[in-house]
């Protein structure tokens, strides 16, 4: 079995792409879908899985992989309270066995998910892209989250890890979050895959976790998987068959030392899902979020795909973040998650891989 191509989808009124939309793209299988209106600790029921499966069979589409089944700040705290959102998370884990579901992705970043100084920056072909201007991500968290907040609330968007009735608690997060360091999250990350690892085993489910976005601290929070160091770690850490990575090329690369390629040599078997995205980098530190052409960025693509490709990888597979094409930006498109730009990265990936194999058959 080949590797399974799989595109993003927010959700039936959350999204302004349409599964018609998505069906037209050659070569796509599944969609990476969750529940965008459940808050983090919240079990996700069957009837309201039921009703996404509904409308994924419409198209033929598998729900194998669910991104963003949040992990709650308690857990990752370590409070008292944790043991009853984890029992939580086992229910949502086997309701999600239910209907078929192989690879949750999730991540285990402190109060932030994602952080961007810029959700729409020109990147000189009159396109637009997700930019990071590391001197605007400093100290003031409260400006970086009030410029994502503005943006969803006038919009009327929902982003996974940026949940308003969280983000309303920020101070309070950071007073509960002061003395958790980078060796207390790592001791939390591991009893909370510690404790779910039985229902995973009971029900097949691999727990895929995100990189870290960006690969370091920031706000003085620490950040877990940012290397390859730390991802040997992981893996080493929990050592089960269903701890497996959500291994993100862009996350990693925004560290442009960071070889994604190596780790996919290395890791390729506990690696349940992969996200392919482009960065270019400058000088001072800063990134730009670019179009899945290996050429257009510094994330080595080709060796990227080539990795997996020679590693006989048959997981899933999705372009991440696109530019914002033709028309896109803000009102129309998710920060990120266009149309056009992600379609053209499914093509470029198939078309690599279809060479891929038609240079292996000829060997």
């Amino acid at each position: 079995m080949p590797m399974q191509m799989t595109f993003r989808w927010y959700g039936e009124g959350n999204d302004k792409i349409s599964l018609q939309d998505i069906k037209q793209i050659p070569g796509v299988t599944g969609i990476v879908w969750a529940l965008h209106d459940k808050m983090p600790g919240e079990v996700w029921t069957v009837e309201e899985i039921a009703k996404v499966k509904e409308q994924l069979d419409k198209y033929g589409f598998h729900m194998d992989v669910v991104e963003s089944v949040n992990v709650h700040d308690d857990i990752k705290i370590g409070l008292p309270t944790r043991d009853g959102y984890i029992e939580n998370y086992k229910t949502t884990i086997r309701n999600l066995a239910k209907f078929g579901v192989k690879v949750i992705c999730y991540n285990f970043m402190p109060i932030f998910d994602w952080t961007r100084s810029d959700l729409f920056h020109p990147v000189g072909d009159g396109s637009t892209a997700l930019y990071y201007q590391k001197d605007m991500i400093q100290d003031d968290y409260n400006a970086m989250a009030a410029y994502i907040l503005g943006f969803t609330e006038k919009f009327t968007l929902s982003f996974p890890g940026w949940e308003p009735e969280r983000m309303a608690k920020l101070d309070e997060l950071f007073r509960l979050y002061k003395d958790v360091d980078h060796e207390k999250l790592w001791a939390n990350l591991r009893y909370f895959l510690e404790a779910i690892m039985p229902t995973c085993e009971e029900t097949g489910i691999k727990m895929a976790i995100h990189m870290d976005d960006p690969p370091w601290d920031i706000f003085g929070l620490p950040r877990l998987l940012v290397d390859e160091p730390s991802i040997d770690k992981f893996l080493r850490m929990v050592d089960h068959p269903c701890n497996c990575l959500t291994l993100c090329s862009g996350s990693l690369n925004a560290n442009p030392d960071t070889n994604v390629a190596d780790i996919v040599r290395k890791h390729c078997d506990r690696i349940a899902f992969a996200h392919i995205r482009n960065v270019k980098h400058f000088e001072n530190g800063d990134f730009s979020e670019a179009s899945h052409r290996d050429c257009d960025g510094d994330t080595g693509i080709l060796e990227i795909l080539r990795a997996y490709h020679d590693s006989g990888y048959e997981g899933y597979i999705r372009p991440d973040h696109g530019r914002h094409l033709w028309g896109e930006g803000p009102g129309t498109v998710r920060p990120g998650y266009g149309l056009y730009d992600r379609a053209l990265g499914i093509m470029y990936m198939l078309g690599v891989w279809d060479m891929l194999d038609r240079l292996k058959e000829n060997q």
